[in-house]
C-alpha cells in the first residue's frame, strides 16, 4: 500500500500501528523521498519511545506539527524467511529474543501486550539456550543472543544499546554469552540499572555489518523490529540514506555525545 501511494505521488505517509506495522510500511518506502510519520498504536512502540513523541495516537498527532525531516539509514537482512532481503528500522535479533517471538501466543499478546513477552522470557529460565556464531569486524563471537540495534530502547522498557542513534550509519551490536538461561537474570538486572557495558559475558561494539550462523541441526531464530523473520544463517548490513523520517525538532540535539563508542567486552573471542 505504501509503495502504491508513493507511485501515485503522495507527499507524506502516516502509519498508525506498532513497530511491526511500521516495518511493513518502511519496506514499501525504502529509498523514496516521501517522509514517514508515526502514530503509535501497537504493543511496545519502541520507535515512539525512541523519538519521545508520546505513546498514544493523540499525543503523537499533536507532535507532528513540531516535527522535522531527517534522512536516516536502514538495516537490511539477507537470509531468514525463504532467503529474502528485508529492511528494518530499529533492530535485528538472533537467538533468545527471536525464539520468544517465534513461540509467542498471538492471543496472549493481544490480551496482555508487553507482559506476554515477559512471560515468554521467564518460561526459558532453566532451559539450555542454543549458541551460535556472530562474525563482525573480522572477528568471531560465540553467543546465545545477538542484537544489532539502531535504537537505544528495547521493548519499550529497557536500554540495551547505550550509545546508538537513528542518525548513525552503524549498528550497536550487543552480544550475550552463555547457554545457561539463568545467566540472563544477571543480564536483565544489568539492563535495568544501565550497567550492561563492562558486564562479564556482554560484548558491545559498533559495526556496519554482521553475520549470524549455526550448524544446520541448530535452529537459531531471527526477528526484525519485533516480528519473526525465520532462521539463521543470515547477514545484516547498514543501508545509508534510505528513509526520510519525521522526528521531533529536538531529536538531533538528544543524540549521544560519545558517537564513537568504545568497545565493551569481557567475553573471550576467537
Amino acid at each position: 500500500m505504501a509503495r502504491r501511494a508513493i507511485d501515485r505521488g503522495v507527499d507524506l505517509i502516516l502509519v498508525a500501528g506498532g513497530d511491526g506495522t511500521i516495518n511493513e510500511v518502511v519496506n514499501g518506502m525504502a529509498h523514496s523521498d516521501v517522509p514517514l510519520g508515526i502514530l503509535p498504536g501497537g504493543t511496545a512502540n519502541v520507535l515512539a519511545s525512541e523519538l519521545r513523541i508520546g505513546k498514544t495516537i493523540e499525543r503523537a498527532a499533536e507532535s507532528l506539527f513540531h516535527c522535522v525531516k531527517e534522512r536516516v539509514a536502514l538495516g537490511l537482512l539477507t537470509g531468514g524467511v525463504e532467503d529474502t532481503r528485508r529492511h528494518f528500522l530499529l533492530m535485528a535479533g538472533a537467538g533468545l529474543d527471536a525464539d520468544i517471538v517465534y513461540h509467542l501466543d498471538p492471543g496472549m499478546k493481544n490480551a496482555l501486550g508487553k507482559v506476554a513477552y515477559w512471560i515468554g522470557g521467564f518460561r526459558k529460565f532453566g532451559q539450555r539456550l542454543p549458541e551460535f556464531t556472530v562474525e563482525a569486524e573480522g572477528r568471531e563471537f560465540r553467543t546465545s543472543f545477538a542484537l544489532a540495534s539502531r535504537v537505544r530502547n528495547y521493548g519499550g522498557d529497557l536500554e540495551i544499546a547505550p550509545t546508538i542513534s537513528l542518525l548513525d550509519d552503524e549498528f550497536e551490536l550487543v552480544l550475550f554469552e552463555g547457554d545457561n538461561s539463568v545467566r540472563y537474570l544477571k543480564y536483565m538486572l544489568g539492563a535495568v540499572v544501565r550497567r550492561l557495558p563492562g558486564m562479564r559475558g556482554v560484548t558491545i561494539l559498533r559495526t556496519r555489518k554482521a553475520a549470524f550462523s549455526a550448524p544446520a541441526d541448530v535452529g537459531i531464530h531471527l526477528q526484525l523490529d519485533g516480528e519473526y523473520a525465520g532462521l539463521a544463517p543470515a547477514q545484516v548490513e547498514i543501508v545509508p540514506n534510505a528513509l526520510t523520517l519525521l522526528v521531533p525538532s529536538g531529536f538531533r540535539a538528544r543524540r549521544p555525545t560519545n558517537l564513537k563508542a568504545p568497545e565493551w567486552t569481557t567475553s573471550p573471542t576467537r
